[in-house]
């Protein structure tokens, strides 16, 4: 690829760093490792009113999480910082100033009563989206409409004021789209936008174009709700005279039932929308990375695992695809249980300790260990070892309602049976293969298949109809644990 790639990931401190865009953030660093460049973290906060105590940190944290070491940002500045807007107000103030003494941008010192009368009268003629633009701005207070001396005693008296950008009436602005090609719109359709807010604070648009110009920005990777602002940003561009960067909108993250997966709609659903959210469930931030690169990308084959580094190797801005991705949540757990079964006891320990101590439990490291491998198979997230695995722990004081509909009237009797041929094994004898040839002898000589003896039994050991293997549980549990918890089960459930 020609020129060097540099990418920002530049999100607003407004809240908790939502999962598209962690999505977003993770195509920008993909792009960028995948070619050698640097991946930007700027922090788009000129946006006070809405600012968040803590989202700034909550962003960090997330990325970190995921494995997305920032090359230049806040916390590690390069030589074209700051990389927190609300530090760069100045240098905002001169390139609008510059577009207005150009001729591009202008004063508008309308108030907001002015500005919701000009509404009023545009919707009661009958335009449905009415817009301080071309054709109303030669009818509004600013420094197109007034003289040039009351423009100039406004400024000095410090009267407030916008600085608008001036589009143009009539033109079409064209420019190409890394992921959708070539994109059009009509600048009849746009309005002017502000630029400078009266408080001297940029808005989006102004710092988004004058930061990727001065931090050197060669690719723009961002949602696709930015496309319908970029035919502003293209004409600022053009205003400047600087080269734009190359753009890519990415895809909509999808609900499964249909439309933007909003807030409400996830809650709805039954999906977290905050990447905090996976952090506390403990996912596994390697399923979630592998889960999010293939909404709304893929390889071309049919592989579907892949780590952060293969990632950055395989992507490509030309295999993203145009339309919405739907979030499938049952996938993202099927890529969790994967990275689960993946990693090795040792690993695994340290989480699981913390999270039993979280329920009140603290196992044995050897004994845990053990359990861990048997249960990979069945856990879907890492709190799983402690929540379906604490009969490993105590006694069953309840049992599950749809296991105990598997207790039929023959049960009693054939557990009784099993602690019968296995009272007589001594402790190096209880092995589960010995244990296994234990319960084809009962159900030989009872005459009945390994159902009614097996699903019995795991209620009577785990108070559940359902878990790792069996008779290799049952070898760990013990010879005591589990002859005393068949009695029990047999005297509470007949």
């Amino acid at each position: 690829m020609e020129g060097s790639v540099r990418v920002r990931f530049a999100p607003s401190p407004t809240g908790l760093l939502h999962i598209g865009g962690l999505r977003t953030a993770l195509y920008n660093y993909l792009f960028a490792k995948g070619n050698d460049g640097t991946f930007v973290l700027r922090i788009e906060d000129t946006d006070q009113a809405r600012y968040v105590e803590g989202a700034e940190e909550d962003i960090h944290r997330s990325l970190s999480w995921a494995g997305m070491e920032v090359d230049e940002g806040p916390e590690n500045s390069g030589d074209v910082g700051p990389y927190r807007q609300s530090e760069r107000k100045d240098i905002y103030e001169d390139y609008a100033e510059q577009l207005v003494e150009q001729g591009n941008a202008y004063y508008a010192f309308d108030t907001t009563e002015e500005l919701d009368q000009m509404r009023e009268r545009l919707k009661k003629s009958g335009n449905p989206s009415p817009k301080y633009d071309a054709i109303t701005r030669m009818s509004m207070k600013n420094s197109l409409t007034l003289p040039e001396e009351e423009v100039e005693r406004k400024l000095e008296e410090g009267e407030e004021y916008v600085i608008r950008l001036k589009v143009p009436r009539r033109e079409t602005i064209r420019f190409e789209d890394e992921v959708r090609g070539f994109v059009s719109f009509e600048s009849k359709g746009l309005d002017d936008q502000v630029l400078l807010k009266s408080d001297g604070m940029p808005t989006y648009h102004l710092a988004n174009v004058v930061d990727d110009h001065l931090m050197k920005i060669s690719h723009v990777i961002r949602g696709e709700e930015w496309l319908s602002s970029t035919p502003k940003h293209i004409l600022m561009y053009e205003y400047f005279g600087w080269e734009p960067p190359k753009m890519a909108h990415l895809p909509l993250i999808m609900s499964p039932s249909g439309g933007k997966l909003s807030k409400r709609k996830a809650e709805t659903e039954g999906i977290p929308i905050n990447t905090k959210d996976y952090i506390e469930q403990k996912f596994e931030p390697e399923a979630l990375v592998n889960f999010l690169a293939y909404l709304g990308w893929s390889p071309g084959d049919d592989s579907e695992i892949h780590s952060l580094e293969e990632l950055c190797e395989l992507f490509s801005l030309d295999r993203v695809s145009k339309g919405g991705a739907v979030f499938d949540y049952d996938k993202l757990i099927w890529y969790n249980e994967h990275y689960l079964r993946e990693k090795p006891a040792d690993e695994l320990w340290p989480r699981v300790q913390e999270i039993a101590k979280e329920h009140g439990l603290d196992p044995d490291e050897d004994y845990m260990k053990q359990i861990i491998p048997l249960m990979k198979e069945r856990v879907s997230k890492v709190e799983d070892f402690v929540t379906m695995g604490r009969f490993f722990f105590e006694d069953p004081e309840e049992y599950e309602d749809q296991a105990v509909k598997k207790w039929k009237d023959n049960s009693a009797e054939l557990l009784e049976a099993y602690v019968e041929k296995i009272e007589d094994l001594d402790e190096d004898e209880f092995k589960a293969k010995k244990l296994k040839d234990k319960i084809k002898e009962v159900i030989e000589a009872h005459d009945v298949g390994f159902g009614p003896l097996m699903m019995p039994l795991r209620v009577a050991v785990s108070g559940m109809g359902y878990g790792p293997d069996l008779t290799p549980t049952i070898e760990l549990l013990g010879k005591e644990t589990t002859i005393r918890r068949i009695k029990a089960a047999i005297e509470k459930l007949g």
